[in-house]
C-alpha cells in the first residue's frame, strides 16, 4: 500500500494514526501523487487535528525525551525520504522504548545514522554561514542547505550574538530563524525583499575578500583539496566564494 501524506509534521502525525489504529502495510510513503500506474492500493492522508494531536500527545508523553527529540530533528532531513524508518521507529517505540536503541533493528540503525549526518552537516553550516550588515544593524544571512537546520543554526548564534538583531533566512524552504526584539524563533517567510546594506557593508565583503586572496599561495593552489574542505554545497552564499 502506498500512502501520500503532504510533507508536513501534522500530515505524518495523522499518518500515523491511520496507520495504528487501521493497522495498514505500508510499502512506500510520498509527499506527491504518484504520476505513474501502481498496482498498489494508494490512500492520501487528509490532515486531521484531532488525529494529529493525540499521537502527539503520546509521543510526548510515551517517549522518553532524546527519542521523542530524534523523532523532530528526523523530520528535519526533508532532503531525504525518511518515512518509511521514522514510521518503524515511532510504531517500534510504542510497543518498547528500549528497542529504539537496538541498532540491529534496520530502522532503528537508519534514523541514529541520519540524524549523526543531520548533526555533522549542522555542525559545518555552522562555519559557513555568512552574515551581511543591513541598513538598521540588522545581521542577515542567506542559506540554501541540503537539510532544515535554520533552528539549529539560529539558536547557536542565539549563544554568540547576545543582543544582535539577526535574520538567518533559508531560502529554498520560505523559512527564516529571526531575533530582534519583537520576535525570537522560525518565521515563514513567503515574499522577501532584500533590505539594503549598511554604508559599511561593502568595506567588510572587499576586506574579507582582501584578506582571502592574500593568505592564499597561488603556486600552491589545490582545486580539489580545496573542495574537500570547503565543499560547493556550501559555497552559494558565502562572500570569499562569490
Amino acid at each position: 500500500m502506498i500512502v501520500v501524506y503532504n510533507g508536513s509534521f501534522e500530515s505524518f502525525l495523522t499518518l500515523i494514526y491511520e496507520v495504528y489504529y487501521s493497522k495498514l502495510q505500508v510499502t512506500q510513503i510520498k509527499k506527491q501523487m504518484p504520476e505513474s500506474l501502481f498496482l498498489e492500493e494508494i490512500i492520501e492522508i487528509q490532515i486531521d487535528k484531532e488525529k494529529y494531536t493525540k499521537v502527539l500527545k503520546a509521543l510526548q508523553t510515551k517517549f522518553q525525551k532524546k527519542h521523542f527529540e530524534t523523532i523532530l530533528n528526523i523530520f528535519m532531513c526533508d532532503s531525504i525520504d525518511f518515512e518509511l524508518d521514522l514510521l518503524a521507529f515511532i510504531i517500534l517505540g510504542f510497543k518498547d522504548q528500549k528497542e529504539l536503541l537496538n541498532i540491529n533493528n534496520i530502522s532503528v540503525f537508519n534514523i541514529q545514522n541520519l540524524q549523526r549526518e543531520l548533526f555533522r552537516f549542522n555542525h559545518k553550516m555552522t562555519g559557513f554561514v555568512r552574515f551581511i550588515e543591513l541598513e538598521d544593524g540588522t545581521l542577515y544571512a542567506k542559506i540554501d542547505t541540503k537539510f532544515n537546520v535554520v533552528y539549529f543554526l539560529g539558536k547557536h548564534f542565539l549563544k554568540r550574538f547576545n543582543n544582535q538583531k539577526y535574520i538567518i533566512h533559508d531560502i529554498k524552504r520560505e523559512l527564516a530563524f529571526v531575533h530582534n526584539e519583537f520576535v525570537k524563533g522560525v518565521q515563514n517567510v513567503s515574499s522577501f525583499e532584500m533590505p539594503k546594506h549598511s554604508k559599511d557593508e561593502q568595506k567588510f565583503q572587499k576586506l574579507w575578500k582582501t584578506f582571502f586572496d592574500s593568505v592564499s599561495i597561488e603556486s600552491r593552489e589545490n582545486k580539489k583539496l580545496q573542495q574537500q574542505w570547503v565543499p560547493l554545497i556550501y559555497r552559494t552564499y558565502m562572500n570569499e566564494f562569490s
